[in-house]
């Protein structure tokens, strides 16, 4: 039980005493540090029930606390606050607990229930770029934060494999090399095994293609011919598509890789589609599928619904499935396959409105059960510093892989007094500029628009990455001095000085931040907390001389403390997606 938890529950209990009711008893962080730990405002609200003043409430209560060891003082303050600090023995003996403990203190609240995270949404035949970024970046934190809270998590790329840039592909291949046996409809052989492209090529043809067929129709409906002899099965073009799908994930498996982002699951919009014909059947049994022009819709606008929702569109006029169409698809798979408790699925802000519908349809055609968690978080747009959309210098879209080559030269420019071998130097920037750029990330609210500033991620001081990460180098120093030295851990003793306990009650406060940052999706949260647990430390380091002080018991505690935070700190970074060096 965290020190706060406890509180909550010694207010509650003296606030019963009183002859109130025990839930006006929660305890929450002061917003008023300067003027207390910890705060409880519950005697405003159980007077306006009892028709009492409040101080009067806060006041009785608070003197039954000011006895209480929990406490070092408890006191009301107008209009009806009750400002509390905790005792440094209470603050001591809740840290032990967690350092006893090889989660933290978290709650493993998900009990083994499967979650499916959907964060990729790459396209095939087309390199990452800068648009790719802030759904890994954001899905795989979340995916760590689910599994920290005992989900077995799972993360699905879900590429964009499927509809014209298939045909368009296709056709572009036939007029460079008509030869090729996927073209040759009497051929009945085995087809070769090396695919007839690199990434590189597929990265030239298909904005090539795309843009052919806006001026060539003859070639435009070559495409739509293509793409549909390859829905329907054909072997040669289902061959080729196979190479396009090969060549494509492991180009994307390399990038996602340096990012240190991974899928459980690379599934596409061609693995669902044997499930469309029968899921609309199903939907056309059920009466939910209604004609509007042509096409046909699921309305899933409610009689409260306080803004406009459009029906879910399923089928066009000419029988060409949608989005909606496969991410339905996809969940009939996934339930079929997982029967996971949660959905939770990472793009980008402006599709709020197509989930909202899909999961209205999901749910009024009873693909996933009511209770089902089916959860969108938008996230905003990475802009430059003149408040756009990121871009190159020229104008154009950064492909990811030069993006990382950008941050890790960033950092090592700033390491250049570093002594460290040249290898290990290149090694080390490369760990740094990944935390810089996810931390950079990370560290804004996802669902708002943030700008992206090299120069202030890759800073070692600040708000940042690289900030956090030499806090934790320092410690390892530290720890490391003390081991050969022969100083080990003791026991952590209540605080000596005010630097001391702060950094004990923030160390304290790592459960309720992780709990929160998962049940409200935020890492955010986490980075925060990261910012000011260095701060924090880096405050004590500065009052105290760890390793020279001539208290054996009181240095030793140290040592634990030092432990306790490189603990947290790991384990937080890692839970956002990036890990430290040894040194820096």
């Amino acid at each position: 039980m965290t020190l706060q938890e406890q509180m909550t529950q010694t207010v509650q209990k003296a606030f019963a005493e009183c002859g109130f009711e025990a839930s006006f008893g929660r305890v929450n962080l002061s917003n008023r540090p300067d003027l207390c730990e910890y705060q409880c405002n519950g005697a405003m609200a159980a007077a306006k029930q009892v028709h009492k003043n409040p101080m009067e409430i806060a006041e009785a209560v608070a003197a039954r606390l000011s006895e209480d060891p929990l406490f070092d003082s408890a006191l009301a303050v107008r209009p009806g606050f009750i400002n509390l600090n905790a005792s440094a023995e209470a603050a001591a003996n809740a840290l032990e607990q967690i350092r006893a403990d090889e989660r933290l203190g978290v709650q493993p609240i998900g009990g083994g229930k499967t979650a499916i995270l959907d964060y990729g949404g790459a396209n095939v035949a087309k390199p990452l770029h800068v648009g790719h970024l802030r759904s890994a970046i954001i899905g795989e934190s979340l995916k760590r934060l689910y599994r920290f809270m005992g989900y077995e998590a799972i993360g699905d790329v879900h590429l964009g494999d499927w509809g014209l840039q298939m045909g368009l592909i296709i056709e572009a291949v036939k007029d460079e090399q008509p030869d090729l046996p996927y073209f040759d409809e009497s051929f009945t052989g085995a087809y070769p095994a090396e695919a007839p492209f690199t990434i590189s090529d597929l990265e030239t043809i298909y904005p090539a293609a795309s843009a052919r067929a806006k001026n060539d129709e003859a070639f435009s409906a070559r495409a739509h011919e293509a793409t549909f002899r390859l829905q329907q099965g054909d072997r040669g073009y289902t061959a080729l598509f196979q190479h396009v799908l090969n060549v494509s994930k492991a180009d994307l498996k390399k990038n996602y890789d340096a990012l240190d982002v991974h899928f459980e699951l690379w599934k596409g919009e061609s693995d669902v589609q044997p499930y469309i014909a029968d899921m609309l059947a199903g939907f056309e049994k059920q009466g939910v599928l209604k004609e509007s022009e042509g096409a046909r819709v699921i309305e899933v606008a409610r009689p409260d619904d306080t803004k406009e929702v459009p029906p879910c569109l399923v089928q066009k006029s000419d029988g060409a499935y949608l989005y909606a169409t496969t991410d339905l698809a996809t969940i009939v798979e996934r339930e079929k396959l997982y029967r996971p408790a949660e959905y939770c699925y990472i793009t980008d802000k402006r599709q709020n409105m197509h989930f909202e519908q899909v999961f209205r349809a999901a749910k009024l055609t009873h693909l996933v059960p009511e209770e089902r968690r089916l959860f969108h978080l938008g996230f905003g747009t990475m802009n430059g510093k003149d408040g756009k959309p990121f871009k190159t210098r020229s104008g154009g879209v950064l492909r990811l892989e030069y993006l990382l080559k950008d941050v890790k030269e960033a950092v090592y420019e700033r390491m250049a007094e570093t002594d460290l071998p040249e290898e290990e130097k290149q090694q080390t920037a490369a760990v740094i500029g990944l935390a810089a750029l996810k931390y950079g990330d990370l560290s804004n609210q996802a669902t708002k628009d943030y700008v992206f500033d090299l120069e202030r991620f890759s800073s070692f001081e600040g708000n940042t990455g690289p900030y956090i990460l030499y806090t934790i180098v320092r410690i390892r120093s530290i720890l490391r001095k003390a081991a050969e030295q022969g100083i080990g851990a003791g026991k952590i003793l209540p605080a000596a000085g005010p630097g001391e306990k702060e950094l004990q009650l923030q160390l304290g406060r790592v459960a309720q931040t992780v709990t929160e940052a998962f049940s409200e999706k935020a890492p955010h949260k986490l980075c925060q907390f990261l910012y000011e647990l260095s701060n924090d430390f880096n405050a004590f380091y500065r009052d105290n001389h760890i390793l020279k002080e001539e208290d054996a018991a009181r240095q030793s505690a140290w040592i634990a403390l030092l432990e306790l935070t490189e603990r947290e700190l790991i384990t937080l970074c890692h839970l956002l997606g990036f890990d430290a060096p040894e040194r820096m």
